[in-house]
């Protein structure tokens, strides 16, 4: 996989400070970092809350106004089976658990919208079934669309109230009610891939949730793909296929070093800030690339 942009319009002599997300190796993947091409000297890092890496550099703004990077990885992704006995039981630290019931500025715990979805809904007192009946809540009240503006903020009010949106739309109203509910949940954000092989662009990210009990461990739900494709409603809770890359986990992101704006709402393309302040979205050219190879037979 191969991950870059190049950003436009820099003033000449400006501040530059780029933050890459770096894609981790764990039971879903194994990801070995390849070529790095940077205008700069990159330093990596492990920002504190979630554990996510990050590549960091930053520069001066050239004469061109154009500035390039890109970095490779080797990526062998599995499918993950979260309801399947012999699975490590993952268990949560206390600080963990907290993280993972605690609210993020567009992920509330409670509010009029978010009471009124649980309103007159039945709950077992089973961590799984409860974590169904949200599933299925919540694909219930949110359609997949993006025909019209405002999705893909993951703000779970305007979610509520619009009822529709996209992946991060769906998988913060269900970490909003999951975390309501008691459960720990969290939220994790990558690269799609075409099931079929072969090479090509990849023109945007899609996220998932994940939600914890002491059976299971970590069990995924991907219910916007569930929404797309009601054939495969019931694989898509406690599954995942192995067609996507994980970047990173987690919302309100504190990078290190520290950005000089707010925490980012949540961290998979290239935060970038020129004299301190964030860089225009419209002067980014993203460019996100893969190329699936053929596994060398052992002898």
């Amino acid at each position: 996989m191969d991950y870059g942009a190049q950003l436009n319009n820099v003033p000449l002599g400006s501040q530059v400070r780029v933050w890459l997300p770096v894609p981790p190796s764990n039971e879903q993947q194994t990801v070995e970092e390849l070529e790095s091409v940077l205008p700069a000297e990159g330093k990596t890092a492990i920002e504190p809350t979630y554990g996510n890496k990050i590549l960091y550099f930053e520069t001066k703004g050239p004469s061109s106004g154009r500035l390039e990077f890109t970095t490779s990885y080797l990526v062998q992704r599995r499918e993950v089976r979260g309801l399947v006995d012999g699975r490590d039981k993952i268990k949560l630290s206390e600080k963990q658990r907290n993280l993972f019931l605690s609210a993020n500025r567009k992920v509330p715990l409670a509010g009029k919208q978010v009471s009124l979805l649980l309103d007159g809904v039945k709950f077992s007192i089973d961590p799984l079934t409860i974590a169904r009946t949200l599933y299925d809540r919540v694909d219930e009240h949110v359609r997949y669309d993006k025909s019209e503006p405002g999705y893909g903020n993951g703000d779970v009010l305007w979610v509520c109230d619009s009822r529709f949106g996209n992946c991060t739309d769906f998988h913060s109203l269900f970490i909003s009610l999951a975390r309501a509910k008691g459960l720990p949940a969290r939220f994790e954000i990558g690269f799609p891939l075409p099931t079929q092989r072969g090479e090509g662009t990849i023109s945007g990210y899609h996220c998932w949730a994940v939600f914890h009990s002491t059976k299971w461990g970590w069990v995924p739900v991907d219910i916007s793909e569930a929404d797309k494709h009601p054939q495969l409603k019931e694989y898509y809770f406690g599954n995942l296929t192995a067609n996507r890359v994980t970047f990173t986990t987690g919302r309100d992101i504190e990078l290190v070093p520290k950005q000089d704006g707010e925490p980012l709402n949540f961290f998979v393309y290239p935060h970038v800030e020129v004299d301190g302040k964030t860089w225009p979205k419209e002067n980014v050219e993203f460019s996100f690339s893969y190329a699936d190879i053929k596994r060398k037979s052992s002898p």
